[in-house]
């Protein structure tokens, strides 16, 4: 009877898994992993990005029901100075020109950053943080000349909303301003976690939200009547 045993020495080797050979396949796990950086398998995002959505979309809503309050309080000032014996559209043009502008040195630092040139995204940053500090600046002196014509935060329903609405603005950009200035300390010290052009992406994300949502309350504050 022929002998069916077969000699293990003839069977071929089973090749080894290496690590080339999973990056081979694109890089990716089970769980949409790439590169070391999790990725959200549905959206392309990473999980960062993703958090940073979820929060502005959470900002949204904020910011929505602030807007809608002053919408309807705007018009009861109650015999008190109201927007139009207060705006000063000129210089709150100007302020907001400098925001707006903050918006596009915040994308050359972004640009700077995927290009790993550290030099120029400390440079666009500081300058983002300074436009950003001159908005707040103008913003304080406005305040200020309000309250010398009579308008505190409790005179009227109106003030009360108003300050409210363009106060959590100002203390958005102000935070805007102190995320800004850590990232250039970060970034100068070498100690950035994780990808450092996602991080300074991250920051510009939120800047460009406090931007938008500024457009948003100019147009309705400022330049529409009550």
């Amino acid at each position: 009877m022929a002998d069916t045993t077969l000699d293990e020495a003839a069977l071929p080797e089973e090749a080894p898994v290496t690590e080339a050979a999973v990056e081979g396949f694109g890089g990716h796990d089970d769980y949409g992993h790439a590169g070391g950086h999790e990725h959200h398998a549905y959206l392309g995002l990473s999980n960062n990005k993703l958090a940073m959505w979820l929060f502005l979309g959470s900002e949204c809503l904020l910011f929505g029901g602030l807007i809608a309050t002053y919408m309807l309080y705007r018009g009861r000032n109650n015999g008190h100075p109201g927007p139009s014996q207060l705006w000063d559209i000129p210089l709150t043009s100007i302020s907001s020109f400098v925001l707006l502008m903050s918006s596009l040195t915040m994308v050359l630092a972004v640009s700077a950053a995927h290009h790993r040139n550290d030099r120029d995204t400390r440079l666009w940053l500081s300058v983002t943080a300074l436009l950003g500090a001159t908005f707040v600046g103008a913003q304080m002196y406005e305040f200020t000349s309000f309250y010398h014509e009579g308008l505190g935060y409790t005179t009227s329903l109106f003030s009360s909303s108003f300050y409210t609405l363009t106060g959590f603005h100002g203390i958005h950009v102000s935070v805007g301003i102190v995320m800004l200035m850590a990232l250039v300390g970060i970034i100068s010290r070498a100690r950035v976690p994780g990808d450092k052009a996602e991080v300074v992406e991250l920051v510009g994300l939120y800047w460009h939200f406090v931007d938008i949502v500024w457009i948003i309350i100019f147009t309705l504050v400022y330049l529409i009547p009550a």
